[in-house]
């Protein structure tokens, strides 16, 4: 867990907060039938956490119960210096999804949940709005979530990450509709080779469906490919770029995608591509010059993530220890 109060973890503090709208739960480990574990989880938080730990001031908007999992989420909230939204803790209870882990470690999902949001803060208090996950497909927040991404794209920008759940989201047909109507109000979207399998089909070609959601609107479109890195294509650029993985020893990849996300996000917020309407304009006008530095970033914390259990949130003193050792990442 990185440390918050740590001044080489809050090099910056951005003025106006970054917004991460979606699941905060508990992820309940199980084994032939035992339960092993609990630990608060939730991509968006994740992405929260992992803002804040590279020095962004960074929301949660979700929705949990005033119960006793629910204040774990807050208190592990308040560890990682996210801020949450009043009226999160409304549920009846807190969602908790068990992964029941069979003999090769590998999790199948299931999930005890309700998803809706309260009142947020108005997209003038907001630097940049991130969601993911089932947030913008699971009524009754569904419909709430898509309405607070349009408000926040006619002002500002947005991020997503589909990052699938198919116990929840039934089957591609009946989200691939909202989750590209996501994708075409959102500045960034980054997603899995294995969200597009699922969406589209295993043998429909990565970048045939890059290309697409491109066209639908987004700045800049990246996919993460595990150990063969990761894809991008800028809306501004025919060519496609590959950006290699930092070569780490991994110790589990639990919140590896996440914590691609918050480092790309970081990355761009600093270099002026996201935060702001004037900003949106920038990032479509970009070259790879501009944006390099921001994939950089986001291969550094990822890999970071995986060289630790759990979803760990690197800092910024660590980007710059890895910076030094492998300078062409800068």
């Amino acid at each position: 867990m990185s440390n918050p109060t740590d001044d080489s973890s809050a090099a910056i503090r951005t003025e106006t907060p970054v917004l991460c709208l979606g699941e905060a739960l508990v992820d309940i480990i199980i084994r032939d039938g035992q339960v092993l574990s609990e630990h608060v989880g939730g991509s968006p938080l994740n992405v929260a956490c992992g803002l804040a730990a590279l020095g962004h001031s960074t929301l949660i908007a979700s929705w949990w119960g005033d119960d006793e999992r629910g204040r774990a989420i807050e208190e592990h909230a308040t560890e990682h210096a996210v801020g949450i939204v009043p009226g999160s803790n409304k549920a009846v209870h807190t969602g908790i999804a068990n992964a029941h882990l069979d003999e090769e470690g590998h999790a199948l999902y299931d999930f005890d949940l309700t998803w809706d949001i309260g009142t947020l803060p108005p997209v003038t208090a907001l630097a940049h709005l991130h969601t993911g996950s089932f947030a913008a497909t699971l009524e009754p927040g569904g419909s709430k979530v898509a309405a607070a991404v349009k408000k926040m794209a006619l002002n500002g920008t947005v991020s997503y990450d589909p990052n699938v759940r198919p116990a929840l989201m039934g089957s591609p047909d009946d989200v691939r509709e909202r989750i590209e109507q996501i994708i075409g109000l959102s500045d960034v979207v980054k997603a899995s080779d294995e969200d597009l399998g699922w969406l589209y089909g295993e043998d429909t070609p990565v970048e045939q469906v890059m290309r697409k959601w491109v066209k639908l609107g987004p700045g800049l479109v990246v996919i993460t490919r595990g150990p063969w890195g990761a894809y991008a294509l800028l809306s501004g650029d025919r060519d496609m770029l590959v950006v290699d993985p930092l070569n780490i020893e991994v110790a589990d990849s639990v919140g590896a995608g996440d914590s691609f996300m918050a480092g790309l996000l970081s990355g761009l917020l600093d270099a002026g591509l996201l935060g702001s309407a004037e900003a949106k304009r920038r990032l479509r006008a970009a070259d790879w010059s501009e944006v390099r530095t921001a994939l950089h970033r986001a291969v550094i914390t990822s890999g970071l993530t995986v060289s630790q259990s759990g979803a760990y949130s690197p800092t910024r003193a660590e980007i710059k220890r890895v910076l030094i050792a492998n300078p062409l990442l800068g």
